[in-house]
């Protein structure tokens, strides 16, 4: 077995299991991933230097087919009304296939972290097959110096092997597809799949697991900080703007995805971005466009014109075109990847329903309803199979990520907003003037302008209206905002069928927050949307 590269001499593949392999690339960067890539046959260069993959059939995460082992240690921990059970043996059946399906076969090998915080984080060794897998999840987890790699010791361990088909049978699988963690090993096999997110999500599932138990707060959220030090945090679902909101060029990107909120504030778990690219322009969010246009970015399911110039407008593959790229392509970005505790906390969602307004502010017990609820639509090809925008309950905004029992997060979450006097805000960037397929997009802009007045404090000083369904407090004017967008109801030409939405919308959320009314106390159950008469 001939290896090439850096790596810590006491540990090499064969930690994994994995023996009779062919070459092994360690640590390799991302000329030397480039030449791989494209020598090997999986990716082309675009006109401008990035690197662009296809995926296959697999466009998108395949929730379905991701799997927790559940043995003596799990069992009690893990919430498995949320997450699919698999039998000890049969990962063991699956880690023993793995490593005999390695066999003869190239691997690169990447040894990362997560969790920027020293304190909290996931050393991490990620095993691919495909060079294009090494070097998208190098730029999206944080990659230590090189000095540190003859010592590292990863505590978490992934292997992607795309060609490898599941046995239903021998597998206890869904499908050929098959993600499987074992949290106890802290072991993550993925199979049958040659979506890169895949991975990520891995790392973020298992500090979701081993976080709450030292009292940190993992999240699904973007987050940056203004020039006073003055933190916020994006929480949202993929497709809900947590990526295109958070690169603001008047304040500093910690991170667009996923962080931990802890005793010294907040720190990013990774060390790159992975955004939406459909319909993506230079105008409307120049930060993302310009790193589309560099060495090192990894297109995904991006299709090049003729002249290999990559068009944005085609999502003829998937409406889940993305891009990979390392965190400081963004010129504001941290470069610690620390903040301290947030000074406003943003739950964003994408309301396809037409009801919410683009902004309201959230009390303590609103904000952990609405944590709890996670409320939003899932976005065209970011999960397999959703073509057009569905509604959704995801619970804290990641519930296919989150091993625990909501109740922790959001008791987390409840803790830490009170003792550190976060303001807390519902933003809509869904659709405004009738549901999805009448009404139209929140615009970027009016979003944009009303987030600048929450994080600098204007929008406190705004008259408010209490929102007769949801209780909510809704600004009533703000400066260079058109006053009709802030009330839903007024842009719907059918004012009768706008109520009918409202009380549909009411009602799924009470349904949906039935399972979890035993595990909030009094002020949250009560903070719950109600049915009103339509209004005069």
């Amino acid at each position: 077995m001939q290896e090439i590269g850096e790596r810590n001499p006491k540990c090499g593949i064969e930690a994994a299991g994995l023996t009779g392999t062919g070459k092994v690339y360690y640590n390799l960067g991302e000329a030397d991933l480039y030449e791989e890539a494209i020598r090997r046959g999986e990716a082309r260069l675009t006109a401008h230097g990035a690197l662009v993959a296809q995926t296959g059939q697999h466009t998108g995460r395949s929730a379905k087919d991701k799997f927790v082992v559940r043995d003596d240690n799990t069992d009690p921990k893990v919430w498995w009304d949320n997450n699919k059970p698999m039998s000890p043996q049969h990962f063991e059946n699956l880690l023993a296939d793995f490593i005999e399906h390695a066999k003869g076969r190239e691997l690169f090998v990447q040894d990362l972290i997560g969790g920027a915080d020293a304190d909290n984080s996931l050393p991490s060794r990620i095993i691919t097959e495909y060079a294009w897998h090494s070097l998208f999840i190098r730029n999206l987890l944080i990659r230590p110096d090189r000095s540190a790699l003859p010592t590292f010791e990863p505590k978490l361990t992934i292997i992607d092997l795309p060609s490898f088909r599941a046995d239903v049978g021998r597998h206890g699988a869904r499908t050929e597809t098959i993600i499987a963690v074992d949290l106890t090993r802290m072991i993550v096999l993925i199979g049958g799949t040659s979506y890169a997110g895949e991975m990520k999500k891995s790392v973020f599932t298992a500090l979701n697991y081993l976080l709450p138990e030292t009292g940190v707060m993992p999240m699904h959220c973007s987050a940056n900080v203004g020039p006073a030090g003055d933190a916020a945090v994006f929480f949202g679902l993929s497709g809900t703007g947590k990526t295109t909101l958070s690169a603001d060029p008047a304040r500093t990107l910690v991170g667009d995805d996923e962080h931990g909120w802890g005793e010294q504030g907040i720190f990013n778990f990774e060390g790159g971005c992975y955004a939406k690219t459909i319909r993506l322009s230079a105008e409307a969010e120049p930060e993302i466009f310009a790193t589309t246009q560099r060495f090192g970015t990894v297109l995904e399911n991006v299709v090049l014109d003729e002249n290999r110039v990559p068009d944005f407008d085609d999502g003829s593959l998937t409406e889940n075109t993305r891009c990979a790229y390392p965190l400081h392509f963004i010129p504001n970005a941290s470069e610690t990847g620390l903040s301290g505790h947030p000074k406003n906390i943003i739950m964003l969602t994408a309301d396809a329903f037409g009801v919410l307004p683009p902004i309201a502010k959230l009390t303590p017990a609103q904000a952990m309803y609405h944590f709890l609820s996670g409320y939003t639509a899932k976005v065209a090809g970011t999960e397999k199979g959703v073509t057009e925008p569905e509604a959704t309950f995801s619970t804290c905004f990641g519930a296919p990520f989150m091993p625990r029992h909501p109740s922790e997060y959001g008791n987390l979450l409840r803790d830490l907003i009170a003792r550190h006097g976060v303001d807390c805000w519902l933003v809509n960037t869904g659709w405004t003037g009738g549901a999805y397929g009448i009404g139209r997009r929140m615009p970027i802009k009016a979003t944009r302008a009303l987030l600048t007045a929450a994080l600098d404090g204007s929008l406190n000083r705004a008259e408010f209206r209490t929102d007769a369904n949801f209780g909510f407090a809704v600004p009533v004017a703000v400066p260079g905002i058109d006053t009709s967008i802030l009330d839903p109801r007024s842009t719907w030409a059918d004012k009768a069928a706008y109520d009918a939405q409202a009380k549909r919308l009411v009602g799924m959320f009470i349904q949906n927050f039935g399972k979890f009314e035993d595990h909030v106390d009094a002020t949250v159950r009560s903070a719950a949307p109600s049915v009103q008469e339509a209004a005069e």
